[in-house]
C-alpha cells in the first residue's frame, strides 16, 4: 500500500500559478511606481529649470549676495580648472538644443547670418576699448571689459528673442556663427584692443576656448543627432536651461570669492565704476545692434533680435577667460590687482540677464501700446473709404 502524497498535484499546481501571479502584480506594481516617481521628478526638474530661466537675473543676483555675505561656500569654484569645467557643461547644453534645421539655417541666410556677426564682433570690441578709455581703466579692468566685448553671443538671447518675437532662428544662428569663430576671432580681438597694456596669451586663450566651447558644443550636437528621437532624452532637453542657469550662478559666485578682498577694500566705488561701464557698453550694443538692422532694411523682428544678439554676451565665457588668464591665483598671488580683471565680467553675467529681460519687454509693450492706434487708424480708414 502507497502513502498518498501530502497535497493533492492540482492543489500544488494551482498554488504555484497563483504565486507567480501574485509575485508578477507584486512586480508590475513595482515597475508602476517607479514609472511614476519618475515621472514626478522630471516633471519636478522641469518646474525648476523653467523657474530658473524666468528668473534668470534674480537669481544670480541672489547668489551674487550670499557670495559676498558667505565667499567661502563657492571656493570649491576656483580650485583647479573647475570653472572651465563648469563652463563646458553649460556650453555642452547649448549643443544639446541645436539640430541639423539649425545649420541648415546658416546656409539658407548667409547674407543676414554675416551681417550680424560682423557687427557683434565689431561694435562690441570697440564699444568696450572706448569706454575703458573714457574711464581711465586700469589694465585688468580694461582686459576685462574688452574680454566680455569679444566674446560670442550668450545663450540667453535666444530665449529673449522668442520672449520679444524676434527671429528665433536667426537668433540661434548667430549665437551659433559667433561662438564657433570664437576660438579664433575672440584672442585676436583681445590681443589687439589690450595687447598693448598687458600680456595677452593669443595661442593659449585659442587652446582654452576650443576645449572648453568649441568642444562641448561639438559633443553636444552629436548626443541631439543620434539620440535626439528619444523621449527620455528630450525631457532631458527640457532641464537643461535650468542647468545652465545653475552653472553661470556657480561661476559669479566663484568670481565673487576671487575678488572679494577687492570689493572690501574699494566697496561701493569699485561696484558703480564697474556697472556704469557694463550697463553702457550693454546699452550702446542694444542701440547700435538695432540701427544695423534698420541700416540693411531688415524686418522689425530681425532688428529686434539683431539688437538682442549684439547687446548680450556670453559672460560666463569671458569670466573664465579672464580667470585663468589675467586673474589666475599665480598672479593675483604676485599682484592682488589683477583680481579686478573678472569684476567687469562676473557683473555682466548679472545685468546682461536683467537688461535682456527689460528689452525683450518694451518690445511687447510697445506691440501692445500700438495696437490701438493700428486699430484706429484703420477704423478710420475704413470710413473714409465708405463717404
Amino acid at each position: 500500500m502507497h502513502d498518498s502524497p501530502p497535497y493533492n498535484p492540482r492543489f500544488l499546481y494551482l498554488c504555484n500559478l497563483n504565486t507567480r501571479t501574485l509575485v508578477s502584480n507584486n512586480h508590475n506594481g513595482a515597475i508602476k511606481d517607479y514609472t511614476h516617481i519618475r515621472r514626478y521628478i522630471m516633471k519636478l526638474l522641469l518646474s525648476i529649470s523653467q523657474y530658473l530661466s524666468r528668473y534668470t537675473s534674480l537669481f544670480i543676483i541672489i547668489v551674487a549676495i550670499i557670495a559676498f555675505l558667505m565667499p567661502e561656500t563657492f571656493a570649491w569654484v576656483q580650485q583647479g580648472q573647475r570653472a572651465s569645467v563648469i563652463l563646458g557643461l553649460i556650453m555642452l547644453t547649448m549643443g544639446c538644443t541645436l539640430s541639423a534645421q539649425d545649420f541648415r539655417i546658416l546656409l539658407s541666410r548667409p547674407i543676414d547670418i554675416l551681417v550680424g556677426t560682423a557687427a557683434q564682433y565689431t561694435i562690441m570690441p570697440i564699444v568696450a576699448w572706448m569706454l575703458a578709455r573714457i574711464f581711465h581703466l586700469d589694465a585688468f579692468m580694461t582686459a576685462g571689459i574688452i574680454l566680455v566685448g569679444c566674446s560670442p553671443g550668450g545663450v540667453s538671447s535666444n530665449l529673449m528673442s522668442f520672449l520679444c518675437k524676434g527671429d528665433v532662428a536667426y537668433s540661434v544662428g548667430m549665437t551659433t556663427v559667433s561662438t564657433c569663430l570664437s576660438p579664433f576671432v575672440t584672442p585676436l580681438l583681445v590681443l589687439w584692443l589690450a595687447g598693448a597694456e598687458i600680456e595677452v596669451d593669443a595661442w593659449g586663450m585659442f587652446q582654452n576656448i576650443l576645449l572648453v566651447t568649441l568642444l562641448p558644443v561639438a559633443l553636444g550636437v552629436a548626443f541631439n543627432y543620434f539620440l535626439g528621437k528619444r523621449k527620455d532624452f528630450q525631457q532631458i532637453q527640457g532641464v537643461m536651461p535650468g542647468i545652465s542657469v545653475l552653472c553661470l550662478a556657480c561661476i559669479v559666485g566663484g568670481v565673487i570669492f576671487t575678488v572679494h578682498p577687492q570689493l572690501q577694500e574699494k566697496g561701493l566705488q569699485l561696484i558703480l565704476l564697474t556697472l556704469a561701464v557694463v550697463v553702457l557698453h550693454n546699452g550702446a550694443g542694444y542701440l547700435l545692434g538695432y540701427l544695423v538692422g534698420k541700416i540693411f532694411r531688415f524686418d522689425t523682428a530681425k532688428r529686434r533680435t539683431l539688437s538682442i544678439e549684439v547687446g548680450m554676451q556670453n559672460a560666463g565665457m569671458a569670466t573664465v577667460l579672464a580667470r585663468n588668464f589675467f586673474a589666475s591665483p599665480a598672479i593675483i598671488a604676485t599682484n592682488p590687482m589683477a583680481a579686478l580683471a573678472v569684476i567687469p565680467c562676473a557683473i555682466s553675467c548679472a545685468y546682461h540677464s536683467i537688461s535682456g529681460t527689460l528689452l525683450a519687454g518694451f518690445f511687447l509693450w510697445k506691440d501692445t501700446h500700438n495696437k490701438p492706434n493700428e486699430y484706429t487708424t484703420s477704423k478710420k480708414d475704413a470710413s473714409e473709404s465708405r463717404c
